[in-house]
């Protein structure tokens, strides 16, 4: 075993170390010796370090550079040394984060972590916490615990009697609404066309002259980080009439929460905290392996109710905080393990200086391409960019090209009825110098792709 783990670290260090010289996106023969990892079903045993050889022989080269410097494509982190060193001990550790029992180590660095995350993003200190896999559950989490309290309220027990005859529930969202809210009101059995849909602004802001009236039995479903433009809604109106007409606000944070750690950016969360339930991812912005989430209530009790098991004769439970009953899971991970370590490594200064520095690389993608004379499309308010180069069939032929010559990986998408390519910096490891790597390889490529499109 520890031969076979050292040549992991081996072949991991070289992984690393290679990552800055490689082309982001593998190439059509990387991902053809995929292969390689194929056949019928092995009947008899292997030696461990052949099979982790022809793992990383084959696997490795058709992986995409998600952890280096230059992928700007969705919004995706790279991993903090402290944080993948401690996935790779939680691994050794393999440790069941269910009940505090099976794992004292576990439980307790959630408890450490809890108030940490609700500190540094200016959350109520008293919320309950669920530690998930990514902003999907935390989404269906946060909005498990809204639809309980707003039915325990009107004498009605979803977790007993389900969802046949309950009183009806009203969801507003924005005209901006991202998938992944929408999938946690499917699995919640709330409906995706039942939503009532608020216009948004130029930005993808949720208009509040649009609002609707809101009742006792509304969640209001805001944004913080528009996934294409990173603009936020106006949480602070939309909470504030909330709270006076007794709506329930679930809050969508998966990257923009983390605009709170900067005195430069937490203004743009102005109200926030007034919401009910918070959803966050933590491999985005924080920079920790995947896959990791937080679900945030103000209130625990409606979280443990929404998802609590109850007991069995053999699930031995304690009277403290026992992890299981604050998220969808049972048997999970111990995911508080690399959150601990990141927070630990980091600090509070070295959070805001990674959040602010992904802002101005972001602000310098836009000023090199502007000045390149292409069309930004957005408001650069915080990591996102939004880019135009003419006609949606040439930006989509830059989009392409790019990705194919490797040096950076940005991805596509339609803005506000506009094709435009969207770089989303939100890495650790992204240095000014690959800014200006890649910002002269989508220029140069741009340029390729409109020398030789006809002109009008």
């Amino acid at each position: 075993m520890k031969d076979l783990l050292m040549e992991t670290a081996s072949r991991a260090a070289r992984y690393l170390t290679g990552i800055t010289d490689r082309s982001v996106a593998p190439s059509a023969d990387d991902i053809g010796g995929l292969n390689a990892l194929a056949g019928p079903l092995p009947e008899d045993p292997s030696d461990p370090k052949g099979v982790l050889a022809l793992l990383d022989d084959a696997g490795s080269p058709a992986t995409v550079a998600t952890t280096g410097g230059r992928y700007f494509g969705f919004v995706i982190g790279g991993s903090l040394p402290a944080a993948l060193a401690a996935n790779w001990l939680a691994g050794a550790w393999d440790q069941n984060a269910c009940l505090r029992v099976m794992s004292p180590t576990a439980a307790t660095l959630e408890e450490i972590v809890q108030p940490w995350i609700l500190e540094l993003l200016g959350l109520p200190v008293e919320s309950g916490v669920g530690f998930v896999t990514c902003t999907t559950m935390a989404n269906f989490s946060g909005l498990a615990a809204a639809r309980s309290a707003i039915l325990h309220d009107a004498g009605w027990s979803v977790e007993e009697e389900g969802l046949f005859g309950a009183p009806a529930i009203r969801v507003v969202v924005g005209q901006e609404v991202h998938v992944s809210l929408l999938k946690a009101l499917n699995m919640l059995g709330l409906g995706r066309s039942r939503v009532e849909t608020v216009p948004a602004d130029a930005q993808g802001r949720m208009r509040v002259d649009a609002l609707p009236a809101f009742d006792d039995r509304t969640i209001v479903c805001i944004q913080a980080g528009n996934v294409n433009t990173g603009s936020f809604d106006p949480a602070e109106e939309i909470c504030a009439r909330a709270r006076q007409e007794g709506a329930w606000v679930h809050v969508d944070g998966a990257f923009g929460l983390w605009a709170a750690v900067s005195p430069l950016y937490s203004p743009l969360l102005a109200g926030v905290q007034n919401a009910d339930s918070w959803a966050i991812d933590c491999h985005k912005w924080l920079n920790v392996p995947y896959d990791s989430g937080i679900v945030a209530v103000r209130h625990p009790e409606h979280l443990r109710r929404a998802l609590s098991s109850g007991s069995a004769a053999y699930l031995t439970q304690s009277t403290d905080r026992e992890p299981w009953h604050y998220t969808p899971e049972a048997s999970r991970r111990a995911r508080a393990v690399e959150l601990w370590a990141a927070i630990r490594s980091l600090g509070r200064s070295g959070l805001r200086a990674m959040v602010e520095r992904n802002c101005r690389q972001a602000q310098r993608f836009a000023s090199r391409l502007r000045s390149a004379g292409f069309g930004v499309l957005n408001e650069v308010v915080l990591n996102q960019v939004l880019v135009s180069f003419g006609t949606p069939e040439e930006t989509r032929c830059v989009i392409a090209e790019l990705q194919c010559e490797g040096t950076c990986w940005c991805g596509g998408t339609v803005w506000q009825n506009h094709t435009a390519m969207r770089i989303s910096v939100s890495s650790w490891a992204t240095t000014d110098g690959d800014v200006e790597r890649s910002a002269d390889a989508i220029i140069r490529t741009a340029r390729t792709v409109l020398a030789r499109t006809p002109s009008k």
